[in-house]
């Protein structure tokens, strides 16, 4: 879910969710690998029955890696993503089912998000490639040639193919088969385990696709109510949805991202570890070994678990209100504490101006819900559903509070700002008197220098001793230690340092004539020369030779002080490919005000282009966003309601815009998923063409195109309040879906047959060792002489408690050669596959997911002692009352 700091907030408001994971790691015994046993008990103490892998979140870091140099090539990236996902499968040792989850075609809410995200990937691969490629023409410019000439000629690997429909999931796909089936056949561990494998080819992301299934399972009668659930994965609403399944059994597990690395990271020009890119020397990589075999492993990072048991503990107690007028049910509460997180963020809806995480902006929801409880009569959800007459009481209590939260968030943000402006003061400050000491003429005498240029005046000439800054000596023009930074910007270097010369120069004239003058006048500061010579740098000492990097970091630092100097304000809109000047003594200059009357005018004006008067725009703007509440409570709950409905605008109302909920009436039409070329065509920029069949390229860039305004290269972003450009808002325009589909139409019939296959949906997968006592009745049903009919329903006392159908694979030979898909065989060829391949269908059912828990539930003891009831229960009376002024 689009909520950066949730986790860290949950975990730091609910300690006790999260403790560690206990790995057991493979042994090495004379250089070779020693497999871990999974067989055997679990390390952390308790057995798991099914582990659910949401895939993205395990490809994502294998082909693109931030802490290591990324793999050269897919096959790497295939072993690497192996590697991952068994080290995974260790920690867990599922003794059930193993569900493996890869992004399918996207609900058409999502595929804004992904938009906006791979415009702005395609962005920075094209700004590294720039960067990379700059810095080794540099380094030709000085005489020295790139060591490893492959390292300076590779591009940025582009992130956007990890996308449905692309020859890169294709291999995924095709690999992660191959990968399931060695397992099942090699590992003894693997022999009862089930293992569904849903790829990109199935629509539906991942973690959907993994909720859906759960939920079809609670519907068959053998399902058990105590199995225990592990779902892994990077995203936050992963929380949510263990909540929303009701299974009161289920962990999430993932890295623990806030580990102390005592690592460097790695450089993104040479891609060798241990310096940055300003750091790069172009020195090619000095192997360990003959092989390079002897290299140092990039240190493992730590799991941790996330106990949503453990969290349904701690609501259990914040959401009870005392002396409520009706039943308190737990599952109905936790339904709607999901609910109210959906106002700080989701991969849906923009988060409501008034909320954010960091300012408590749950617990302030959290505190009006418990105060209106008793006037609401129920609780604000039932089953996915949203009671509009009750939400419209919660949104009441928060527009109430608008006008104080903004100006609280102004007064904290003020705070910080003088905060900043002090430290960086003060570190101006220590930085001028440690300059002082190692620099020469032209500085102020302070006593310190005195002292010291007294104790240097006792020495005799042969005694003293050279003073000079820190690593001149060795990295300022010495070509064998020439660095990115001294290549790129070593003329804005030069020249600025010849400036400050020049300044210092002045200043000591001014001083010595004020000495002689006979009349009182004042000294000026060091600034204004300084000031001065930055100008004569400005106007004058830029020359055609200068690159174009440096002049940039020239402009952005010599006019880092300047107002007028265009730094983009909080409603400023930047080109995509302009890195945002914003002012390091504070956020930009901000027009809308929120913490001024009137701010709604200037919002809506400014955000929406509408005149401030239309109110009734104002309230169409809220009633888009209530029905994208209740899209997105109904697709955690019940499964996806339309694939083709979107929330049409870049921002969220005022909570005091939403006026009369209780009269909207909100019906989705369910419709059908978009083709994986179709959304490739809706997501991808025009610079990651090269993942689409070629036959739609003239689409994206053909000035004849009828949508070649889907795919601007250049793009505004709005900072919308952030600093940083990933945080602002990416202002491209919303796709067309019936314009898109008509003008793909025509291009359809001169797709290759290879190409058609990648663009069709597919089925799940079920495979299970042939050891397993399922391979006897499907070998009876698909493979004898009296095989029956191609599809037949589960046995869930054969199947160790699996309900759904099965049918058929006809790609799928018994006891054929198994072999690695890609051609450099990086993994083994088997002369016999000890696996079974079927399709699998969830079970249906006409009924609605129920909130509620099963019979025969267990609880475990409860992880919260009195200590932390009480604790929470206070919390849960005071908390969220500071920050926007609840009574």
């Amino acid at each position: 879910m689009g909520v950066p700091a949730l986790f860290r907030w949950l975990s730091q408001k609910y300690p006790k969710i999260i403790s560690p994971v206990i790995e057991e790691l493979p042994e090495e015994v004379d250089g070779t690998k020693i497999p871990i046993d999974a067989r055997k008990e679990n390390p952390n103490g308790e057995e798991f029955d099914n582990l659910y892998l949401d895939m993205n979140g395990i490809v994502h870091p294998c082909s693109h890696p931030e802490d290591r140099p990324p793999p050269s090539n897919e096959e790497e990236m295939m072993l690497a993503v192996f590697e991952y996902t068994e080290r995974v499968v260790n920690m867990v040792r599922p003794r059930k089912l193993l569900m493996i989850a890869v992004d399918g075609v996207a609900p058409r809410a999502k595929m804004n998000q992904q938009r906006s995200r791979r415009f702005r990937s395609a962005q920075e691969a094209k700004a590294k490639d720039e960067a990379k490629e700059e810095f080794y023409h540099m380094l030709r410019a000085s005489g020295k040639e790139p060591e490893d000439e492959e390292a300076a000629n590779k591009k940025t690997w582009d992130s956007n193919a990890i996308t449905p429909g692309t020859p890169f999931m294709d291999i995924l796909a095709a690999s992660l088969r191959y990968w399931v089936a060695y397992k099942l056949s090699t590992d003894p561990a693997w022999e009862k385990l089930k293992v569904i494998i849903s790829d990109a080819t199935v629509p539906g992301e991942g973690e959907h696709k993994i909720m859906q299934f759960v939920r079809s399972q609670r519907i068959s009668p053998h399902h058990d109510p105590n199995t225990r659930h592990v779902i892994y994965g990077l995203d936050a609403d992963l929380i949510m949805l263990g909540l929303a399944t009701h299974e009161p059994h289920f962990r999430v597990l993932r890295e623990d991202v806030f580990a102390s690395d005592t690592k460097p990271g790695h450089c993104r020009i040479c891609n060798q570890p241990g310096h940055m890119a300003a750091n790069c020397m172009g020195v090619a990589k000095k192997k360990a070994g003959e092989f390079d075999e002897k290299e140092d492993a990039v240190p493992l990072k730590p799991f941790i678990w996330l106990h949503v048991s453990v969290l349904r503990e701690y609501l259990a107690i914040e959401m009870s209100v005392p002396g409520q007028p009706f039943r308190f049910d737990l599952e109905r509460a936790l339904d709607d504490w999901v609910f109210m997180c959906f106002f700080v963020g989701n991969d849906f809806l923009p988060h409501l101006p008034s909320l954010d995480i960091r300012e408590q902006g749950i617990d302030t929801l959290i505190a009006i819900w418990r105060d209106n409880i008793p006037r609401m009569g129920g609780y604000v959800t039932c089953d996915g559903h949203v009671d509009l007459k009750r939400a419209q009481m919660i949104l009441e209590g928060l527009a109430k509070q608008e006008d104080a939260i903004f100006k609280r968030r102004k007064e904290t943000e003020d705070r910080r700002e003088a905060g900043a402006k002090r430290r960086k003061q003060q570190q101006v400050d220590r930085e001028a008197q440690s300059n002082d000491h190692f620099n020469g003429g032209g500085a102020i005498e302070t006593p310190e220098r005195q002292v010291v240029k007294k104790r240097k005046g006792d020495q005799g000439p042969g005694d003293a001793f050279p003073v000079f800054a820190p690593g001149d000596a060795q990295t300022s023009r010495d070509p064998r230690f020439m660095t990115h930074d001294l290549l790129v910007n070593r003329s804005s270097v030069e020249n600025t340092n010849t400036a400050n010369k020049s300044a210092a120069a002045v200043l000591k004239e001014k001083l010595m004539a004020g000495r002689k003058s006979s009349e009182s006048a004042s000294v000026e500061t060091p600034k204004e020369p300084q000031r001065d010579s930055v100008n004569e740098l400005t106007s004058g000492s830029i020359t055609s030779e200068t690159p174009p990097s440096a002049l940039r970091k020239r402009k952005a630092d010599l006019l880092d002080s300047d107002t007028d100097a265009g730094t983009p304000g909080r409603n400023t809109l930047v080109t995509s490919n302009a890195k945002p000047q914003v002012d390091d003594d504070g956020p930009p200059p901000d027009d809308i005000r929120l913490w001024e009357p009137g701010y709604a005018d200037r919002y809506y004006q400014q955000k929406f282009k509408v005149a401030p008067d239309d109110i009734g725009f104002r309230h169409q703007v809220a009633r888009d966003y209530v029905q994208g509440l209740a899209w997105v409570l109904l697709y955690y709950f019940q499964g996806c309601p339309s694939w083709s409905w979107f929330y049409p605008w870049h921002y969220a109302p005022f909570a005091a815009d939403f006026v009369d909920l209780e009269k909207e009436k909100i019906s989705f039409d369910k419709g059908t998923p978009f083709k994986p070329y179709e959304q490739l065509m809706g997501v991808m920029p025009a610079a990651s063409n090269h993942t689409i069949p070629p036959v739609f390229h003239p689409l994206m860039t053909s000035e004849d195109s009828p949508i070649v305004e889907f795919y601007p290269e250049d793009f505004d972003i709005d900072m919308n309040g952030k600093k940083m450009a990933w945080q602002g808002v990416a202002l491209l325009p919303f796709i067309d879906a019936s314009r898109l589909l008509e003008a793909m139409k025509e291009k359809y019939p001169l797709l290759t047959p290879a190409e058609h296959a990648r663009n069709e949906s597919g089925k799940d997968a079920l495979l299970f060792s042939s050891k397993h006592p399922l391979n006897e009745e499907v070998m009876l049903n698909f493979y004898s002489k009296s095989a029956g009919a191609p599809t037949y329903k589960l046995n869930p006392r054969i199947s160790g408690g699996l309900a759904g159908k099965i049918s058929k694979n006809d790609d799928y030979i018994p006891q054929s050669v198994l072999q690695f898909p890609l051609a450099n065989g990086g993994m083994p060829d088997l002369e016999e596959d000890g696996s079974i391949s079927v399709h699998y269908t969830f079970p249906s059912s006409t009924h609605i997911h129920k909130s509620m828990l099963l019979a025969g539930v267990q609880f475990a003891m409860p992880v919260l002692d009195f200590g932390d009831v009480q604790e929470t229960r206070s919390r849960a009376q005071r908390g969220g009352r500071s920050y926007g002024g609840v009574p």
